[in-house]
């Protein structure tokens, strides 16, 4: 199949994306910067892919469903997002700077957030949540809407009493946005981190769009 007119692609930071030959990428699928989709891999309507000032690998025969958002970033180190082969990745899921391993299943509404790794076969289930530099090991299964942290990897659901704390501990601010929560009150942190943003985001405006889809 031609991928001349798959999907919007868009020149990035000086980075474009490349689709193999025998992907398909729907029309309204938006790949920004440096992705690079494999053999055989399907993105499907909706979905964003946008490698900041990373990159994004999506592996042969690995799904990308329908609103799906892909996002890479450099603001607190190299973040790139890592989709290994026969990954399912499904509508409305959220992957942010990290790597999922092979034949893993991350279903509807399912986000991992950065520097987070997913074991090869593992399952994240429907509106479940892989916090930030959590290892989740091979096989495993992170129930719907429950939170995985830690490593060794520990569960929590919705409600448990320990969960703000369990986030707190995570350090996501850092990690995500460089920010330090510990010295810094909510709002300031929060103005902080919405600057970070806006100068991440702010480099698009030099962006350029190889074709409409």
């Amino acid at each position: 199949m031609s991928t001349e007119t798959q999907g919007v692609r868009i020149r990035h930071r000086g980075e474009e994306p490349q689709v193999h030959p025998t992907a398909y990428v729907a029309p309204t699928a938006t790949l920004v910067g440096d992705v690079r989709v494999g053999p055989r891999a399907r993105v499907m309507y909706g979905a964003v892919l946008d490698a900041e000032g990373s990159r994004i690998e999506v592996g042969e025969a690995a799904v990308i469903c329908e609103n799906a958002v892909l996002r890479g970033s450099a603001v607190a180190g190299d973040q790139p997002v890592l989709v290994a082969d026969h990954v399912f990745v499904g509508p409305h899921a959220t992957l942010l700077g990290c790597a999922v391993g092979r034949c893993v299943y991350v279903a509807t509404a399912a986000t991992v957030l950065q520097c987070a790794q997913v074991g090869a076969g593992s399952v994240v289930a429907v509106g479940a949540l892989v916090h930030a530099r959590t290892e989740v090991p091979e096989e495993y299964f992170v129930p719907p809407h429950n939170v995985a942290l830690d490593t060794p990897v520990r569960l929590l659901a919705p409600g448990d009493p320990g969960l703000a704390e369990a986030v707190r501990r995570v350090g996501f601010a850092q990690v995500a946005f460089d920010v330090d929560a510990e010295r810094t009150d909510r709002i300031s942190r929060y103005e902080h981190i919405a600057e970070v943003r806006v100068a991440e985001f702010g480099t698009h405006a030099d962006d350029e769009v190889l074709n409409r889809g």
